[in-house]
């Protein structure tokens, strides 16, 4: 996890063009940070780094996201049983790096992504009815625990399942902003209890705040200026892409 370091400039250089990207990307469909994040430094720099870098810019810019939009309480009185097991499944599975190999946590993060791009780019969209959501909750905040432990990825199935509840659009993306705040506290967590995060990436992890914060500044400013439908697209497409390079990166 020492590939990269606060005291060396490519690795900067390549971290904050990663995350000016993924801040950019947040800032247009209001998800995403992570993910690019993840894929990215994956491909270049490894895994466990990338875990760790985006662990800062994660938190804050989804501490906003959560806070923001009126109706934190309202939402949590409702996915509290989503959140609950989640954070349980993190903690879990936080350890997995130190018993898995990294190749084949690599691998399970290649096929997380690589699915998320096809759930992403598949119509029509994924439903549940309210008869079900109760007991889905529990199984669902577990599944993204576990994957969010294993690779550092909180997107699936968490993001699908809060997209098939039918929310409307503003309380979508706080659900969204609450749930990877509860996945980035308890990933940091269990990590850090593992000692996982070393100084010189939790450093970095923090320099890496500011590109997230002007990407995200840049991305609000696009999005009035783009077809989020046609964004969406490119970006499912993207990480598709990118999640299928990462599994087949150990074979080229």
């Amino acid at each position: 996890m020492d590939s990269l370091s606060s005291t060396d400039p490519a690795g900067m250089a390549l971290v904050a063009a990663v995350l000016l990207l993924a801040g950019t990307v947040k800032g247009v469909v209001g998800l995403g940070l992570p993910t690019v994040t993840l894929a990215l430094l994956t491909a270049t720099a490894g895994l466990e780094t990338a875990m760790a870098v985006m662990l800062l810019p994660s938190l804050v810019t989804n501490l906003w996201q959560a806070l923001v939009g009126g109706a934190f309480a309202v939402l949590f009185r409702r996915l509290w049983p989503f959140l609950t097991a989640l954070a349980v499944g993190t903690l879990l599975a936080s350890a997995a790096p130190t018993v898995i190999a990294t190749a084949t946590l690599t691998v399970v993060l290649g096929l997380s992504i690589a699915v998320y791009g096809m759930l992403g780019l598949a119509t029509p969209p994924w439903s549940v009815p309210a008869r079900r959501e109760r007991p889905l909750a529990p199984v669902m905040g577990l599944a993204t625990g576990i994957l969010t432990g294993m690779t550092g990825s909180f997107v699936i199935p968490a993001v699908p399942y809060l997209q098939a509840l039918g929310l409307p659009r503003d309380r979508l993306v706080q659900a969204m902003g609450m749930t990877f705040l509860t996945a980035t506290v308890t990933l940091g967590a269990g990590l850090g209890g593992h000692g996982l995060i070393p100084q010189g990436l939790a450093v970095l992890s923090a320099l890496a705040v500011i590109p997230a914060l002007v990407g995200m500044e840049i991305g609000r400013r696009l999005r009035g200026r783009l077809s989020e439908r046609r964004f969406r697209q490119v970006l499912f497409t993207a990480l598709l892409g990118l999640g299928l390079w990462i599994l087949a990166k150990p074979w080229i």
